[in-house]
């Protein structure tokens, strides 16, 4: 489903991903926070289009101003147990990790989803991209299905 919202025109790239993180103290006050603060706070969102002949909108937090684009929900990639990894089973991420160095840290803790959370599994990737687990887990990549 998409929608309409504003965001800083560095930004607003068709295809670029981000995580919402609600609003920001600068916000207050300002007139276009009804068009601003439209997303739900965690979830993440893909820019699927940008709207042309708009405005670029003066804003307290983005420095170069924010412009109207159409952003839809987009699933996670993440690492869950292998014992879980089934499409379309609910599943919780395996726990947080210390080990920022290790090529799979973004999918063991990744943007968009909550270690309390289950969520579900949209399709199986595959192998995570680290050769062991510091941890001693035993991983395979999923991709969550997008919230609603």
């Amino acid at each position: 489903m998409t929608t309409v919202t504003l965001i800083g025109t560095r930004l607003a790239d068709t295809g670029r991903e981000f995580v919402y993180q609600g609003e920001s103290p600068d916000c207050e006050g300002c007139p276009y926070r009804g068009q601003c603060l439209n997303l739900s706070e965690g979830t993440r969102y893909r820019v699927t289009g940008i709207r042309e002949n708009a405005q670029t909108l003066d804003c307290a937090v983005h420095d170069a101003g924010v412009r109207a684009v159409e952003v839809e929900p987009a699933p996670v990639p993440a690492n869950v147990p292998s014992k879980q990894a089934y499409a379309g089973g609910r599943v919780s991420l395996a726990g947080p990790c210390p080990h920022t160095e290790c090529p799979s840290h973004g999918y063991c803790v990744p943007d968009g989803a909550d270690f309390d959370d289950e969520r579900v599994i949209d399709q199986v990737l595959g192998e995570p991209p680290h050769d062991t687990c510091a941890l001693d887990r035993d991983l395979t990549l999923v991709e969550f299905r997008a919230e609603e």
